[in-house]
């Protein structure tokens, strides 16, 4: 299981949707980079169940996002935050086009 940045931006986003067990999980792997067997370890779980639970949340955070999008529209306002704050009327517009389209 390769570790994907985009996967912790979907926990910020969708992490409190997941059960409990699911986001604890999750957390110890992409933000804290605990690996499958040290979180196994640590839970006292096997590390077939620690990567079965976060490949579920995975899977689960990515049907959200493609639903959704909110993580999308997150991502892009940071980016465009920047230009704004340069005085882009681009940027600007784009941003009250996201916001409105929430």
């Amino acid at each position: 299981m390769s570790k994907d940045l985009y996967i912790s931006s979907l926990l910020d986003i969708y992490g409190r949707f997941l059960s409990e067990k699911q986001k604890s999980l999750t957390e110890h792997y992409y933000n804290e980079d605990l690996s499958l067997s040290e979180i196994a370890e640590n839970e006292g779980i096997t590390r077939q169940g620690v990567s079965d639970n976060i490949r579920r949340a995975e899977s689960k955070m990515r049907v959200w996002e493609e639903e959704c999008g909110f993580c999308e529209s997150f991502l892009r306002l940071k980016e465009l935050s920047l230009d704004a704050e340069k005085g882009s009327s681009a940027a600007i517009k784009e941003i009250l086009e996201i916001i409105n389209n929430l």
